[in-house]
């Protein structure tokens, strides 16, 4: 690739990562923002309830902590909560946890006793008659909040009934469809309900929300229900979990709270900033002075993964913490090592008297297997963080692993890209302040100069003619 086509690529690369920072950055800030960063407890104050679930009863521990989590996501919309946070981890030989836990993090919450009657509460599951008029109560009710009785009609039935909820398949078409059992006391009320309700609907809702509403064909003396409709797998597996541990989850112990002022977080939250600014102009500071102009690149390259990962992180989105922060800081050394690694190459063969741009290429080339390892070993280890580590230890491995795969974009394609764009030609002549500029350290590189061949003396050759004898 010639110089000019690295020119306009590095324009154009500038362009993009301008317009990224402006967009994410700058235009993306405020309550308003689309794409907004999201904090942690521990940077922006708030509630941290830690629950511990009893799971020892349960065939399907990761189900039921599934159905628990998702119960509980429904009951924060009660605080408004914007970014609640809300992790399960579970108990194993690997996690060192000896049962299972529930986290839940409300940021921005205050009242702790609110956010612990609320969530503690059990969750309610129930089967509810439509009645006939409720389509007309609605036309004429829109826009304004409806109490339920004037749609709803209560049977009595609830989720404290039901044996178990299966997921089965229509043998013809292979439709999805769920599977209800209730037991002996269910089973006789269920069939009165079914008797003496026909062609009417039966709602399902679980927590105040209505999952499903099918219509009574006909009366159900046996306990087994058939709910059908157009549902996928996935959803109808949702709706199973919902019904076997929406109206009996795993009983759960508040195991300890805390609530964190937001002076604290603004504190941390603000040091963090700094360090990672004091950190970027300390590097800046070094690799210009230290590396020169492939330095300078290096500088412009390691703002462009700043702003590539900062927007990689708004849109996953990740929920930063002091941690994770942590782990975004580490991640911007781990870049600042493949360029040190990439120059010092390029700083050997410039030693070797090859010209700069051969000397960048076979750089790059030759520190390409140790950056490719370094960071496949970071990645690996941030991988296993994240899947066995606490969330707090969660936060540091995500912004960790992310930020090392950026970097190793942006230090093989970006940096290559820009270096190229401004190393004289391959064939072209190198003055001694382009060497200078190119190479590192204290030792100044001299021009490569070809010196003519001394003239040695030929030796005599003896004439044709006789020999002197002695």
């Amino acid at each position: 690739m010639t110089s000019a086509k690295h020119l306009w690529i590095s324009l154009i690369l500038l362009v993009v990562f301008g317009l990224l920072g402006w967009y994410f950055l700058l235009a993306q800030r405020g309550a308003g923002a689309r794409y907004p960063f999201r904090f942690g407890l521990d940077l922006v104050g708030g509630t941290e309830l830690i629950y511990r679930a009893d799971t020892s009863g349960v065939a399907d521990r990761a189900g039921a902590m599934e159905s628990l989590k998702e119960v509980i996501e429904r009951r924060i919309n009660v605080f408004g909560v914007s970014e609640p946070l809300i992790q399960t981890e579970q108990a194993g030989f690997a996690s060192g946890l000896s049962d299972d836990r529930l986290i839940v993090e409300l940021p921005g919450v205050s009242d702790i006793e609110e956010a612990k009657r609320l969530i503690g509460k059990t969750p309610v599951l129930e089967f509810l008659l439509i009645k006939p008029d409720a389509q007309t109560i609605l036309d004429e009710n829109q826009g304004s909040e409806l109490n339920p009785e004037d749609i709803f009609e209560r049977t009595g039935l609830s989720g404290q009934f039901l044996s178990r909820a299966r997921l089965e398949f229509n043998p013809t078409t292979q439709a999805p469809s769920i599977g209800l059992e209730f037991n002996a006391e269910g089973k006789d009320l269920f069939a009165r309900i079914t008797r003496d309700h026909k062609g009417e609907k039966l709602a399902i809702v679980l927590d105040g929300e209505m999952l499903s509403a099918p219509v009574i064909q006909d009366e159900i003396r046996d306990g087994n229900a058939q709910i059908t409709g157009v549902f996928t797998t996935d959803e109808a597996k949702q709706l199973v979990r919902d019904l076997n541990y929406g109206a009996l989850p795993v009983p759960i112990t508040l195991s300890s709270s805390q609530t964190i002022g937001a002076s604290l977080g603004d504190a941390s939250l603000s040091a963090g900033v700094r360090a990672g600014l004091m950190g970027f102009l300390a590097l800046s500071l070094f690799l210009i002075l230290w590396y020169r102009l492939p330095g300078l690149v290096s500088v412009v390259a390691l703002s462009s993964y700043i702003v590539l990962s900062l927007a990689v992180f708004k849109l996953i989105p990740v929920t930063f913490t002091a941690a994770g922060i942590a782990g975004f800081i580490l991640s911007i050394g781990m870049a600042v090592d493949a360029n040190v690694l990439i120059f010092e190459r390029a700083k050997e063969e410039l030693k070797k008297g090859k010209s700069i741009h051969d000397a960048l290429h076979e750089g790059f080339h030759r520190a390409w297997l140790s950056i490719r390892d370094s960071n496949v070993s970071s990645i690996i280890t941030a991988v296993v963080l994240f899947w066995l580590g606490t969330s707090a230890v969660k936060g540091f491995a995500l912004t960790l692993g992310v930020g090392v795969v950026v970097s190793m974009f942006t230090a093989i394609t970006v940096s290559r890209t820009f270096l190229f764009a401004i190393a004289p030609k391959k064939h072209g002549a190198e003055s001694g302040f382009k060497r200078f500029l190119f190479s590192n350290g204290l030792t100044v590189l001299k021009p490569l100069s070809i010196s003519p061949a001394a003239t040695l003396p030929r030796p005599a050759t003896p004439s044709p003619g006789r020999t002197k004898r002695p």
